[in-house]
């Protein structure tokens, strides 16, 4: 049967197994076909597009005895979280992105100098500040000082110093901004959700992984991929559940 990322589970779990007794005391094999294969088998075999179910049937079966494939084997519990894990982890990633660039397609059209006053844009005292202070007129008002005193009150871990130059950086920014008035409503409001968006997203990303490095600490092999130099941290996880069947030799040629 195809695989259709967790569709075909349902089937397999149905069965009693990879390795089954039936009728007669004979055993079978499950086989799960990568969809790309079935598909490119199925093109080069004829040019007409039949799709049917006994089509597709037939030429699975075609398949099996033209090609060989080895039989469906059930991951570990430990290694399919790790995966669903992960795969969340990139979804999550690219959603990410996706609420940066809106954010930052808003924030061009409010408080375009604000882009710069802090080394990271979407750090979360940058965020936080900015959904106080969503545009140059509302800093203007307030002061340097209050400016000062909630820098100072949002990020603890640094000076008073390092407040007070950031307090002046947005003052600057401020007095440059070429939008001193907001002229619709609407762009305040989209700000104002994908700041809260992104410090949901950051939040979740932490969490996840955290849990992805905790699992990945538990596997033997996950050792041996982090002694390869020139390989992060993401990059180890990834190696691990796309060759963990080479990992698995080496380990036990050692």
């Amino acid at each position: 049967m195809r695989s259709f990322t967790h569709c075909h589970l349902r089937i397999y779990w149905a069965l009693p197994g990879c390795c089954c007794s039936v009728s007669g005391g004979t055993l079978y094999n499950l086989h799960c076909l990568n969809p790309l294969i079935s598909n490119q088998a199925k093109k080069a075999s004829s040019l007409r597009k039949v799709k049917t179910d006994a089509v597709d049937a037939y030429q699975l079966c075609e398949l099996y005895y033209k090609e060989e494939f080895e039989a469906y084997k059930q991951r570990g519990v430990h290694f399919l979280n790790l995966r669903h894990l992960t795969r969340q982890f990139e979804s999550l990633t690219d959603m990410y992105v996706q609420a940066k660039l809106q954010f930052h397609a808003v924030l061009d059209q409010v408080f375009p100098e604000y882009n710069g006053v802090f080394g990271d844009l979407f750090s979360r005292i940058s965020l936080l500040l900015l959904r106080e202070f969503p545009t140059a007129e509302s800093i203007l008002t307030v002061g340097e000082s209050t400016i000062m005193d909630r820098v100072a009150c949002i990020c603890t871990s640094r000076s008073e110093r390092w407040a007070k130059e950031k307090a002046e950086l947005i003052m600057a920014a401020a007095t440059r901004n070429p939008f001193q008035k907001t002229a619709y409503q609407s762009h305040l409001i989209s700000l104002e959700l994908y700041i809260s968006l992104l410090l949901q997203y950051q939040e979740h990303l932490s969490s996840l992984q955290d849990q992805i490095d905790a699992l990945a600490k538990e596997v033997e092999e996950y050792e041996i991929i982090q002694s390869i130099p020139g390989i992060g941290k993401k990059s180890r996880q990834r190696f691990y559940l796309k060759s963990e069947k080479s990992i698995g030799l080496l380990t036990l040629r050692n």
